[in-house]
């Protein structure tokens, strides 16, 4: 085993990411847009039974984050999702995940500032390129200015959006609207309708593991780690089944199912056109709180394979001044900006990001199964058995595997595309990989 992993946190970037960044980043790159798209389609083809499809579809991610919080506990490092399978299982694996990563996230890039333009455009009208492009320019400065700011930022807004959160669902479940026998009959399409909703609604829980890619950035992480990705993955689940059984009761799933704007037809109903503010600032909330995480994500993952190098070393490059990878940075501002040429089909970009995404997580479980049982002595400074880390790593990447599969029967064409993308990495990577 490569013990001088253990060691590798000294790459010139500030340590300035506490327990509550931890669990701002995971909660802001997973609560973002699916919770305001996603719903209404999964009502459709779930109805009521989504509350049991929501819990259902946290268990995949469950094991994951356990191979996520045992890695990053014990073997952090920047660039955590490229670096972990360049050491422990090839570097050229380690390339194709973080090459078709770069896709994805230009593309979840685009779905953020999109969908953001839009629901802004419902109280104040913008134009729509620009709007993205200034977003996109915020969020680099912000991460070029530091780490520590980015993560005050993300805090803010986390903090902000749980409220928003908590106003609709207080108001909304007690201001008499809310009506209990809207919740059945709770299968109405049975048990196949709620497996049919499980693809869906995996992706509410993408990117709760978010943090670990800031390994090199994180303060003390055998201590804030694990219980950052607990809190983030807890709290997920117990917001995401607030807001489904407040738009259920209020709305009924027939008429949740038909919406295109799900959790803002339900806050209409309960508090009038006040309701339709408060969706409008929350999902501005979360769509620009996603916006920094992967902007965080994506640029510290440019940053490791340059300083390994997969990309050019100037991406490894370090600002004097404020301790970020501004060349890395720089790099996912003209990718991001690039990318406001794209198609704006969202069924087919939500597809394009997730399927990377679960690739990604496959490879994290094998490198936890291997790490584990190759090295024993780890387990001491995570506070899980090796036998619990080594079955929940297994676990997670078959589910990881079978939710690639589900995937291809909705939609082909982005595997196409990614096959595509990857085929011109394949060649590049012939090119300029390391000898």
């Amino acid at each position: 085993m490569d013990q001088a992993v253990v060691n590798d946190s000294k790459g010139g970037l500030q340590r300035s990411v506490d327990l509550w960044g931890v669990v701002a980043l995971g909660l802001g790159a997973a609560m973002g847009v699916s919770i305001f798209s996603a719903l209404g389609e999964a009502t459709r083809l779930a109805g009521p039974g989504l509350l049991v499809a929501v819990v259902i579809a946290a268990l995949p991610m469950a094991f994951i984050a356990v191979a996520y919080a045992f890695m990053g506990t014990v073997l952090p490092t920047s660039g955590a999702s490229y670096e972990w399978p360049r050491r422990y299982i090839h570097p050229t694996v380690a390339f194709g995940v973080a090459w078709l990563r770069i896709a994805a996230n230009i593309g979840a890039l685009v779905i953020l500032a999109l969908v953001m333009t839009r629901y802004v455009s419902m109280v104040l009208p913008l134009p729509e390129k620009p709007a993205m492009f200034v977003a996109f320019l915020v969020f680099f400065i912000a991460n070029v200015l530091g780490v520590g700011v980015a993560a005050k930022v993300q805090k803010t807004m986390m903090a902000g959006l749980l409220l928003l959160f908590g106003v609709f669902c207080l108001l909304g479940l007690t201001g008499g609207q809310w009506k209990a026998e809207l919740l059945f009959p709770f299968l109405p399409n049975g048990w196949s309708g709620v497996l049919a909703a499980l693809p869906l609604l995996i992706t509410l829980f993408f990117g709760i593991e978010s943090a670990t890619e800031l390994g090199d950035e994180i303060k003390d992480s055998r201590k804030t780690v694990a219980p950052g990705i607990l809190i983030s993955v807890a709290t997920a689940v117990a917001v995401y089944l607030l807001v489904a059984v407040t738009s259920l009761g209020l709305l009924g799933a027939p008429l949740l199912g038909a919406s295109k704007a799900p959790i803002a037809d339900a806050a209409t109903l309960a508090m009038g056109p006040l309701g339709t503010s408060l969706v409008v600032a929350a999902a501005l909330m979360a769509i620009l709180k996603s916006m920094n995480g992967i902007f965080m994500v994506f640029s510290r993952s440019l940053y490791a394979m340059g300083k390994t190098g997969a990309l050019p070393a100037a991406f490894a490059r370090v600002h004097p001044r404020y301790n970020t990878p501004y060349v890395a940075c720089f790099s996912v501002f003209v990718l991001a900006t690039a990318g406001l040429m794209l198609p704006t089909e969202l069924t087919f970009l939500f597809l394009a990001v997730g399927i990377p995404s679960l690739i990604k997580y496959f490879c994290i479980c094998v490198c936890a199964l291997r790490v584990s049982r190759a090295n024993p002595a780890l387990h001491a400074g995570f506070g899980m058995g090796r036998r619990s880390v080594v079955w929940c790593s297994v676990i997670g990447g078959v589910l990881a595997l079978a939710l690639i599969v589900v995937g291809f029967e909705t939609d082909w064409r982005p595997y196409a595309a990614l096959g595509v993308w990857g085929l011109i990495g394949a060649a590049g990577y012939m090119c300029w990989r390391p000898r």
